[in-house]
């Protein structure tokens, strides 16, 4: 059922929220849009399917006390997109999450994708034909509905075996925090940052005067981007502003020797490119901004703990992050507690992980 009225949202949220568990899953239009939004909200009930078009119907607020609800669990897969998309359009917070693939992860299990797991558990085969479509074009195609479709439609019986599946193996608690982790993550900002061009790989070995064309560059294409709603590198690649950088070129037959501009790119943008580069000669040199770098015992600390989780996590046959997420290594690297009451407070999203390994950690630091 494809709910794109407002009429159509109050009989939703009641059929949602006479469920103890609902499927969830969004499509975005990331590969389209300067700023990505959630353009398609997809839940699954027992015998049930729907499909929320959040682009023609604006106005979602009330699905957030569904989303918020600690008596229905919200079934997702690879929970962490979502997680955050739903938060930074809507301010809706997954209360009560079992995602899927964290379960598929915590049991040991390789393959993760969710194409592969419905083969496997169910015999579906998937059709990713529309998996990068523009999901914020309207109207949408009947195939690409079916498709969103299906990224639920599974879910709920896929859950029932993971969650027996955890149960059996002593683990689940330990997938169940993981997921309560998942559901705290916020977004991150998505403002421009005009220093951002450092972080282009090879950036840094730029001589300054370069280095000063690329952040002219850099500006240049957000500004480009912005005005015609499109992701950046759909104006630019990284690797072409840092080819034009290198290069400075002073005309079009300098512009048009750099190998990694197309003759599309060329034509388009090469007047403007030269302009850019010529103000960005002219402008101040342009200076990396200096890594402060970290005291050596604390990388010492690090080491130790990274090692230690590789080799407990090998010994389970899970990934490292199952184990201790990396932003807990460098936060107790950087902390050190000095007792189990401190470590503790530091682990407190992850008590299962502080009972299991706490005086292990507190051991190894000592």
């Amino acid at each position: 059922m494809l709910v794109k009225r407002r009429k159509d949202l109050a009989p939703l949220i009641d059929a949602l929220s006479k469920e103890p568990r609902i499927a969830v899953d969004t499509e975005s239009n990331s590969l389209f849009a300067y700023k990505e939004s959630v353009c398609l909200i997809q839940f699954s009930i027992p015998g049930k399917d729907f499909l929320l078009d959040s682009v023609t119907l604006a106005d979602i607020a009330p699905l957030g006390d569904v989303f918020s609800d600690p008596n229905i669990e919200k079934v997702l897969h690879g929970a962490e997109y979502d997680v955050v998309s739903l938060k930074r359009d809507f301010g809706f917070h997954l209360n009560n999450l079992f995602d899927t693939r964290m379960a598929i992860r915590t049991l040991g299990g390789n393959d993760t994708s969710l194409e592969k797991l419905l083969a496997k558990e169910f015999g579906v085969i998937l059709n990713k034909r529309y998996q990068r479509a523009n999901w914020g074009k309207r109207p949408l195609k009947a195939e690409m509905l079916d498709y969103a479709r299906m990224d639920t439609h599974f879910l709920l019986p896929l859950r029932e075996k993971l969650g027996n599946a955890l149960h059996e193996a002593g683990r689940w608690e330990e997938a169940s925090e993981a997921c309560v982790f998942i559901s705290q993550l916020q977004p991150t900002s998505t403002d421009f940052n005009q220093q951002g061009f450092w972080n282009i790989h090879h950036a840094r070995k730029l001589n300054p005067k370069q280095a000063a064309v690329l952040r002219e560059l850099w500006n240049f294409r957000d500004e480009v981007a912005r005005k015609r709603n499109v992701p950046v590198f759909k104006v630019l690649e990284d690797k072409v502003l840092l080819a034009i950088a290198e290069a400075m070129p002073r005309n079009q037959a300098d512009l048009n020797a750099i190998p990694a501009l197309t003759q599309g790119l060329f034509r388009r943008y090469a007047e403007r490119i030269l302009d850019v580069v010529e103000r960005g000669s002219e402008a101040p040199p342009a200076h990396p901004p200096r890594n402060k770098r970290l005291p050596d015992e604390v990388r010492f600390r690090y080491e130790h703990l990274r090692q230690w989780r590789k080799e407990i996590a090998e010994k389970r046959g899970v990934p490292s992050d199952i184990i201790l997420p990396r932003d807990f290594l460098w936060q107790i690297a950087l902390h050190p507690p000095e007792n189990l009451q401190q470590l503790g407070e530091m682990l407190s999203p992850l008590e299962w992980r502080f009972k299991q390994y706490g005086s292990d950690i507190l051991t190894l630091l000592g």
